[in-house]
């Protein structure tokens, strides 16, 4: 009989409930090798900016000293945190940043609004703009620099900040990702604003841009990211600090004598936090751009 109890009181442990935990663990381990492999590049970048040799930091690369700091200090980022003379990276950094929201603040309106037409207007042809649309975000921008270039330096815009906006406001893939938001939204919402007695341009402002949220965070991210990160066309176009953004600068500290590893580490942090709060105040959004156009998809 006790036999009996104790055979009926001992678990039996599934195959499936196995096979599952192992699964979870394997997961595991592959997302924090993943988040290794991505965040350790970046505690290398912070650490070496708080070491003060430059010789050192070349030494270290490739240990795990690299990883380590003994003594840090934030003597590197005040010598390249000046907005005048020859390490004038605060400068350089007010530059990127006004680069950055006037072409990101522009953009959002000129995108979502040509988006919108496309979605809701009434215009014929619309079907052979959108593919004129997604023909040019085929079109690499490297091919289209150099006429750029010419047109840019004969209109006697070169080295200024209108430059660096004006090209880049308006993009063919920001513009169909916003048809494609508008477009899925429904019929009768649009139909509904119409028999009120709303305009076009009073449903676009106050229905879908409010609805539009995900989209914006979305176009908010890509194209700051996309301007932030900007280096072949300000080269280009800007040959004194007037305009100059970061990107640029950070370069003068790798010369044909030296590299000053030590400036460039300090100066790379300080490039890496504007960008990386703009994403962390979208996203929420952002991800569920993302997620909500898996669903549908």
């Amino acid at each position: 009989m006790s036999d009996l109890v104790m055979s009926q009181a001992t678990p039996v442990v599934k195959p499936w409930a196995s096979s599952k935990a192992s699964f979870h663990l394997v997961q595991a381990v592959c997302i924090f090798i993943i988040a290794l492999v991505v965040i350790s590049p970046l505690f290398m970048l912070l650490i070496a900016s708080l070491k003060d040799d430059r010789f050192q930091i070349l030494a270290d690369m490739g240990s795990f000293r690299a990883f380590w700091v003994s003594d840090p200090t934030l003597a590197n980022f005040r010598e390249v945190a000046h907005f005048s003379g020859e390490l004038a990276f605060g400068r350089y950094l007010l530059n990127s940043l006004l680069i950055l929201a006037v072409t990101v603040g522009g953009g959002l309106v000129v995108n979502s609004m040509a988006g919108f037409v496309l979605a809701w207007g009434s215009l014929r042809g619309k079907a052979v703009l959108l593919a004129l649309v997604v023909a040019l975000y085929v079109i690499p921008q490297e091919s289209i620099i150099m006429p750029l270039v010419v047109m840019v330096s004969r209109a006697g815009m070169t080295d200024t900040f209108a430059v660096q906006i004006l090209p880049w406001v308006a993009s063919p893939l920001y513009i169909f990702l916003f048809y494609q938001f508008f477009a899925q939204l429904p019929k009768e919402l649009y139909e509904a604003a119409e028999i009120d007695g709303a305009s076009v341009f009073r449903i676009y402002r106050s229905i879908y841009m409010p609805l539009s949220l995900p989209a914006l965070a979305t176009v908010s991210i890509l194209m700051g990211i996309e301007s932030w990160n900007q280096y072949l066309w300000p080269t280009l176009v800007t040959q004194t600090d007037y305009a100059r953004p970061i990107s640029v600068a950070i370069a003068t500290f790798f010369g044909q004598d030296s590299i000053y590893w030590d400036r460039a580490m300090a100066a790379s942090v300080l490039m890496m936090i504007p960008i990386l709060a703009l994403y962390l105040a979208f996203q929420r959004w952002f991800v569920s751009s993302f997620v909500g156009s898996a669903v549908k998809g």
